[in-house]
């Protein structure tokens, strides 16, 4: 499989807040394959962010099972979380409470969502670099 298609670039921006902070990720699909496909097919996601232990969490209501799960993940992970329905940003090297299923990583701007508080506005978004 191609690097282009196995590796999807997405952003994650806050538009609400000033100056509209974001960050630019990649979904990898050898990861988690069918975890990543469903949430292809659902971009943009529009939700609300939420602070959990080592990163922001986004609820997506895709409702998938585990997938290649992991429980250390490190910093700049992007992770489906199946018990919370949710997508997981984690900003520090973590151990997490339940498995999580590793979907993709940070590559620029990981450190703007350290300050972002629960309940801003989040957007995740397929982009074409």
């Amino acid at each position: 499989m191609s690097r282009s298609l196995s590796r999807i670039p997405i952003r994650i921006s806050f538009p609400d807040l000033n100056s509209s902070p974001e960050a630019r990720g990649e979904l990898v699909r050898i990861y988690a394959p069918l975890t990543v496909e469903t949430i292809l097919r659902r971009l943009p996601i529009d939700g609300r962010a939420h602070r959990i232990d080592g990163g922001i969490s986004i609820i997506i209501g895709i409702k998938r099972g585990e997938e290649k799960p992991v429980r250390r993940v490190e910093e700049g992970t992007i992770a489906y979380w199946p018990m919370g329905d949710s997508i997981s940003v984690y900003l520090v090297s973590t151990t997490t409470p339940n498995p999580v299923n590793r979907i993709g990583r940070i590559v620029e701007g990981l450190e703007v969502m350290e300050g972002i508080p629960s309940g801003s506005r989040v957007r995740i978004e397929r982009t074409t670099s």
